[in-house]
């Protein structure tokens, strides 16, 4: 399992779905699983917008410790850990 961090395009985009403008954590089989993961969970009945960075192997240390870290999930399993909501 490989931990992503996504990071989107928001500049043109009106309707995002709820908490993704920090980015996106997730942990998945492989990038594309990953990919396949937020188009399923996030995006379902939207378009996804430009993703502005993907980061493999992120270290959590680097993440926002105010607000990302004590707000997400174990990204030890399978899905989207952060933001909350979206792992079922």
């Amino acid at each position: 399992m490989i931990r992503y961090w996504l990071k989107f395009n928001l500049e043109d985009v009106v309707d995002t779905p709820f908490g993704i403008k920090l980015g996106c954590g997730i942990t998945a089989l492989s990038k594309y699983d990953a990919l396949k993961i937020v188009e399923e969970k996030m995006f379902s009945s939207k378009i996804i917008p430009p993703i502005s960075s993907i980061v493999e192997d992120i270290d959590l240390s680097s993440l926002d410790e105010n607000h990302i870290i004590p707000n997400m999930l174990s990204p030890t399993m399978r899905g989207i850990w952060f933001p909350l909501g979206y792992q079922f």
